[in-house]
């Protein structure tokens, strides 16, 4: 099997860094983006809003400013270590008895907790004081609003997202929660399924407990609905890494090759057609399985006349992966399969919550192609991506 390089390992957590070290963070979110993140460059503590990846109350929450903090860190890409440091001192802060977080500022014992750091521990005692904590303020200094894009408007979800039960940063609760404050109705969860043991890929025994998860979570995120779903390798031989009934219970199958990325185009081409025929594959994921930034990977080599005619007959939309580093397919492989009358969904592939938020570039990529809304099935309620009503 090719090798697969998996993300930094979450639960490496190195000290917090100072806030005049953040400059090189600031440069990378210094970049277009949505009207809602420029609704979070106003003070943070006067009324009531809502923002980017958590709800927000007055005065200022340190919980909300936390994860704000990890939620811009993420979307500019970010160290992992870094974001996690911010995660982690939420998840600590907000389990703190009612009374603690006070006492704690006062007698100056924040940073005895384990998970705070000088940097957390300043963001905490900025916001608890009702000023806006300096490292957020820094990170949205700059930010410009993207431009129009009524595709973006018409989004209802996100075909394509992990948690940490595969290679993700965050539980399937806080991703919900931020694609619920991105303006989504709905969003799949689809994490890797067993062959891709590096990014902690999904048994059968696992996700069957994580359905049952998905369950619960939506009778208490309700009408907000998390889609259960799966990134399904697709096998050499073109079959599908999961249990055939397993996947006839999910809402939305994604079917990517992870696996002989290089093997000869023939193959390749007889490989995904074979996957995209399945019935119950929706999408087919990063197509070409490219990387362009890094040290790259060339496109896999396939027959893209059939293996787009066979994702329009059956159905099965080919994914616009808004990922930095992914922005498959290509611009010449995106124009045939709209000439070629294809389905489409605009995913992020997203990792972690501030990820969500990447999905504004596949927007601009498929009005760039004339690419109408009613030819994306992530502008269809969840009950029309389920009942495959495209």
């Amino acid at each position: 099997m090719d090798k697969i390089e998996p993300d930094e390992p979450i639960d490496r957590i190195e000290p917090d860094e100072p806030i005049d070290r953040i400059e090189s963070d600031v440069e990378r979110v210094r970049e277009p983006v949505s009207d809602r993140m420029r609704a979070l460059s106003q003070p943070l503590h006067p009324g009531t809003s809502r923002g980017l990846g958590c709800s927000r109350v007055n005065p200022v929450d340190p919980v909300w400013a936390l994860r704000q903090i990890a939620f811009q860190l993420e979307r500019s890409g970010a160290p992992t270590y870094r974001v996690r440091a911010f995660r982690r001192a939420a998840e600590v802060t907000s389990a703190l008895p009612a009374g603690e977080l006070s006492r704690r500022i006062a007698d100056g014992s924040l940073q005895a907790l384990a998970g705070i750091g000088p940097a957390t521990a300043e963001v905490i005692m900025q916001a608890a004081a009702g000023r806006d904590p300096e490292y957020l303020t820094k990170l949205l200094g700059g930010a410009e609003p993207a431009p129009p894009s009524a595709m973006r408007n018409s989004l209802r979800g996100d075909c394509h997202t992990h948690s940490d039960w595969s290679d993700g940063g965050s539980p399937p609760r806080e991703m919900a929660e931020a694609a619920k404050d991105l303006g989504h109705e709905w969003m799949a969860l689809t994490d890797h399924s067993p062959r891709l043991t590096v990014a902690s890929g999904l048994s059968a025994e696992r996700l069957a407990d994580q359905l049952a998860l998905i369950g619960k979570l939506n009778a208490e995120l309700s009408p907000f609905r998390i889609l259960a779903g799966i990134e399904v390798d697709i096998l050499e031989d073109g079959s599908l890494d999961q249990r055939e009934d397993l996947l006839a219970r999910l809402d939305v199958v994604v079917a990517s090759v992870h696996s002989k990325l290089r093997m000869p185009a023939g193959e390749m081409t007889a490989r995904m057609v074979t996957a995209v025929s399945n019935p119950h594959v929706d999408v087919l994921g990063h197509c070409t399985g490219r990387l362009i930034a890094g040290r790259g990977r060339p496109q896999s080599q396939f027959d893209p006349e059939r293996v787009f005619a066979a994702c329009r007959d059956h159905g099965v939309a080919v994914e616009i992966n808004c990922r930095p580093e992914r922005q498959d397919p290509p611009d010449r492989l995106l124009r045939l399969a709209a000439d070629m009358g294809c389905l489409f969904a605009i995913d992020t592939d997203a990792h972690a919550p501030g990820q969500l938020d990447w999905i504004g570039s596949g927007c601009l990529r498929a009005e760039a192609m004339s690419i109408e809304p009613d030819r994306v099935i992530n502008t269809r309620g969840g009950d029309a991506v389920n009942a495959r009503a495209f």
